[in-house]
């Protein structure tokens, strides 16, 4: 049986929370942190195994590595802005920071799991902006000349995040009870 969680008012911090939010704040690094690892030694591996520009068939045509390079930012817009977008991640890294300590208490681990998602995949594209000055991009997918925008491990958590998000907003924390806390 789930133990009924607290209401809450804004401000007010209940009396197992310090406990709680360092099992989130810890859940929510290593979320981030695992994410930053594995998006970096998968575009490590791309880099080193597939030439730059060439493709590996995966299941086909469907689903294949196709190494370039995104100097923009989602679906390649505003092209060769490596510098103004790191400046712009590093404020969204301090965002996705302040608004998980703002939002755990109310929404507990669908916070987490979210805003991990989100920092890990942002922590992963701004390390290869700072780094390169590009973000590597593989994940080539569809059929024919109908693609999909090539993508990474970040992109991928970031786009998870951003699905959990909404959902987070449109369905209260009353009714998702198993994730809170």
């Amino acid at each position: 049986m789930h133990d009924a969680v607290p209401s809450v008012e804004p401000g007010q911090i209940p009396a197992r929370a310090p406990v709680r939010i360092s099992h989130h704040w810890a859940a929510f690094l290593a979320l981030a942190g695992g994410i930053v690892v594995a998006d970096q030694l998968v575009k490590q591996w791309v880099v080193t195994t597939v030439s730059y520009g060439s493709v590996m068939p995966i299941l086909g045509d469907y689903l294949r590595i196709w190494h370039v390079h995104n100097t923009g930012a989602l679906f390649g817009l505003f092209r060769n802005q490596a510098v103004l977008f790191a400046a712009l991640s590093i404020g969204v890294v301090a965002l996705i920071v302040w608004f998980h300590g703002r939002s755990v208490v109310t929404n507990g681990w669908f916070a987490t799991l979210a805003l991990g998602l989100l920092l890990g995949g942002a922590v992963g594209n701004l390390a290869d902006r700072i780094r390169l000055g590009y973000v590597v991009d593989f994940v080539d997918m569809g059929v024919g000349d109908l693609r999909f925008y090539t993508y990474n491990v970040a992109d991928a958590a970031i786009s998870a995040a951003l699905v959990l998000l909404i959902l987070m907003a449109f369905w209260p924390s009353q009714r998702r009870p198993w994730l809170a806390g």
